[in-house]
C-alpha cells in the first residue's frame, strides 16, 4: 500500500521500517508483486507454477505418490464431477472431515476451483461439535473416510450427501451416512469438457476454517482467493527451490484441517514444486522414519515436538539417520534461547526458523527466514512481505513507537474478509481501514523484528496489576524438574484474580506445591508470584501447540 503524502513528510525508517507520522511499521521484506488478473482462483495460480512430473506428495507409510501431473488431472476431474453430477456451484460449502491423507489436498483444490467454500473440521471432535459446525456453515456435500463416517452420521443430517474417502464396503450400513459415490470414482472420471465454469473472482470465498477458539466460542474465519493466494506468494518466496535445482521434501506433521496445514501442505509449498511426505497423525517414530526413508529436507512442527527432539536426541540420533534434514520450521508459540540453543547443540547441521499467524491472517504475519534471523532469541521475525503492523495501547488506543509494548495490529492482502455471520465478531477485530486486531501482546525492535509478549485476553489482572502467563511459564520451564506448564487466572474476592500454574513433573520428581511457588517467588515481583499449584499428567494443547487455558480455567474454577 502507498503512503506517498507522509513518505514525503516522515521517511520509513529504513532500521525498524517505522513511519512515525502515522506509526505504521513497514515491511522490511522485498515485496511481492501480486496477480493482476482480478478473475483467478487459487487452485488455477497454483497448477498455473507447479513443476509438472516431479512428485508432489508421497504417502508416508505405503510409499504410495501422486505426480504434479496426476494430481492436476485428479482435481480436474473430481471439480468436473462435482459441479455436473453432483450440482456444487460458486458459494456452496463443502465439509471435508479427514485426518491428513494425500487425498486432502485434491478435495480442497477441486472445491476451491469451482468458487465453491471448503469447510474443515478436526477428526477429534466430537459430533456434537461437527453438527454445531455443520448447523453453521450448511455444507450442500460432505467429503470423509470410512473411520470417521459413523461419526458424521451422527453428527448431520441425513440428506447430507456423503463422498466417501476410500471403500464403501468398510462402512457398516448401520452407522452409514448418504454415501453417494467415493473419491475415486470421481478421480476416475474424465473431466467434461462442456461443464459449466463460473467466474471466480479474488475477493470470492475460499474457505471457511473455524479457528480454535482458545478464549471463547469457535468462529468461521471466512477467507477470500485473494487471501490466499497472498499467502501462496510468500511461502513460494520463501521456500523456492535450492539454487542447485535441487527439490525441498517436506514432511507433514501438522493437521491439514488447520491454517498451519493448510497453507503449507495442501496449497503454499504445492506451488513451491516441493514434495510433500504425508503422516497421516503425528507420531514421533513414524515421523523419524519417514524423514529418514524419504530423505526430508524440511520439518515443520509445533514447539512441543521440537522440546520432545531435544529431550529424546541421544536414543534419535543412534536408531534415525537424519543427516537430509537441513531445517525445522515451528509455528504455533515463540521458542524459548534454551530450546533454540539446545535444539541447535543437540542437531548442528539443521537451522530453526520460525513463523507466526493466525487463522484470521491466512497464516501469515511474521518470520525468521534465515539461521542469522532466528538468532533473537525470543522473536517472531519479521513482517511478511508487503503486510503492514501497529502497536496499539489497549487502553490508550494510542499507536506506539519501537520496543514500546501494545497489541498488535496487521493489514495485508492476507487478512480475512471477517468472521461467517457474525458482524458483531467481526466488528471487535477489523477496523474500517481493514487493520486486524491479532489479540497478542507484542512489541518491533529497532530493527523491526516482532516478540510476542503474551494473548492480551489471558492477561492475569491481580490487584489491578496485569501479570502475562506466558513470562510464568517461561520461568517454570527453565526449573529441571518441570517437563511442562500452563498459568491461569484463578478468581479471588481479595485480589481479582492471581496466578494458578498446572504442573508437568519431570519423570522421577516428586517436586512439591510449595517448591515450585518459592522457585518462581525468588524470580518475580511479588505480584507475579504463583499462588497455588496443581501437578498434571499432561497440559491440554490445541493441535497448534497453543494451551487450552480454559479447559484449565473450567477444571480449577469447578471445585469452587
Amino acid at each position: 500500500m502507498a503512503h506517498n503524502s507522509s513518505s514525503i513528510s516522515s521517511p520509513i525508517d529504513p532500521r525498524s521500517g517505522f513511519c512515525k507520522s502515522n506509526s505504521v511499521y513497514h515491511s522490511k521484506r522485498k515485496p511481492l508483486p501480486f496477480p493482476q488478473n482480478h478473475s483467478l482462483d487459487v487452485t488455477t495460480f497454483i497448477s498455473s507454477r507447479a513443476h509438472h512430473g516431479k512428485t508432489a506428495f508421497i504417502d508416508a507409510p505405503t510409499g504410495r505418490t501422486l505426480s504434479f501431473r496426476d494430481l492436476w488431472r485428479a482435481v480436474d476431474s473430481v471439480a468436473s464431477s462435482l459441479s455436473s453430477d453432483l450440482g456444487v456451484r460458486k458459494g456452496h460449502v463443502v465439509l471435508l472431515l479427514s485426518p491428513n491423507s494425500i487425498y486432502f489436498p485434491v478435495v480442497c483444490l477441486s472445491v476451491m476451483s469451482l468458487g465453491a467454500i471448503i469447510t474443515t473440521t478436526n477428526p477429534l471432535n466430537t459430533p456434537r461439535e461437527i453438527a454445531k459446525q455443520i448447523a453453521d456453515s450448511k455444507p450442500s456435500l460432505a467429503f470423509t473416510t470410512p473411520e470417521l463416517a459413523p461419526k458424521l452420521a451422527e453428527s448431520s443430517p441425513s440428506n447430507l450427501p456423503v463422498i466417501l474417502i476410500g471403500d464403501k464396503a468398510t462402512v457398516a450400513p448401520a452407522v452409514r451416512p448418504k454415501i453417494v459415490t467415493t473419491l475415486d470414482d470421481l478421480m476416475l472420471r474424465p473431466p467434461k469438457e462442456n461443464r459449466v465454469r463460473e467466474r471466480v473472482t479474488l475477493d470470492d470465498t475460499a474457505t471457511l476454517l473455524y479457528s480454535s477458539g482458545t478464549t471463547g466460542e469457535s468462529k468461521g474465519v471466512v477467507s477470500s482467493h485473494r487471501n490466499l493466494i497472498s499467502m501462496v506468494m510468500t511461502v513460494v518466496s520463501r521456500f523456492s527451490l535450492d539454487d542447485d535445482g535441487g527439490e525441498h521434501r517436506f514432511v507433514c506433521t501438522v493437521p491439514m484441517f488447520h491454517i498451519y496445514g493448510l497453507a503449507a501442505f495442501a496449497t503454499g509449498i504445492l506451488a513451491a514444486g516441493s514434495t510433500i511426505i504425508v503422516l497421516s497423525k503425528f507420531e514421533m517414530g513414524e515421523m523419524l522414519s519417514a524423514i529418514q526413508r524419504y530423505r526430508a529436507t524440511y520439518l515443520p512442527l509445533v514447539p512441543p515436538i521440537l522440546v520432545a527432539m531435544i529431550n529424546g536426541a541421544d536414543q534419535i540420533r543412534a536408531k534415525y539417520d537424519l543427516s537430509s534434514l537441513q531445517s525445522v520450521l515451528s509455528g504455533g508459540a515463540p521458542l524459548s534461547k534454551e530450546v533454540i540453543d539446545g535444539f541447535l547443540e543437540k542437531y548442528p547441521n539443521v537451522r530453526i526458523l520460525q513463523g507466526y499467524g493466525l487463522t484470521e491472517s491466512t497464516g501469515m504475519g511474521a518470520s525468521t527466514d534465515t539461521t542469522e534471523e532466528s538468532k533473537r532469541y525470543g522473536t517472531a521475525g519479521l513482517l511478511s512481505p508487503s503486510m503492514e503492523a501497529k502497536i496499539v495501547d489497549p487502553e490508550s488506543g494510542e499507536a506506539l513507537p519501537v520496543n514500546k509494548t501494545g497489541e498488535l495490529w496487521l493489514r495485508g492482502a492476507c487478512v480475512m474478509k471477517g468472521y461467517f455471520s457474525n458482524p458483531e465478531a467481526t466488528s471487535s477485530t477489523l477496523d474500517s481501514e481493514g487493520w486486524l486486531r491479532t489479540g497478542d501482546l507484542c512489541y518491533i525492535d529497532d530493527d523491526g523484528f516482532i516478540f510476542v509478549v503474551d494473548r492480551l485476553k489471558e492477561l492475569i489482572k491481580y490487584k489491578g496489576y496485569q501479570v502475562p502467563p506466558a513470562e510464568l511459564e517461561a520461568l517454570l520451564l527453565s526449573h529441571p524438574e518441570i517437563a511442562d506448564a500452563a498459568v491461569i487466572p484463578f478468581p479471588d474476592k481479595e485480589v481479582g484474580q492471581f496466578p494458578m500454574a498446572y504442573v508437568v513433573r519431570s519423570p522421577g520428581s516428586n517436586l512439591s506445591e510449595t517448591a515450585v511457588m518459592d522457585f518462581i517467588a525468588k524470580l518475580v515481583a511479588p505480584y507475579k508470584r504463583i499462588r497455588r499449584v496443581a501437578f498434571v499428567g499432561s497440559i491440554p494443547k490445541n493441535p497448534s501447540g497453543k494451551i487450552l487455558r480454559k479447559d484449565l480455567i473450567k477444571l480449577a474454577t469447578s471445585k469452587l
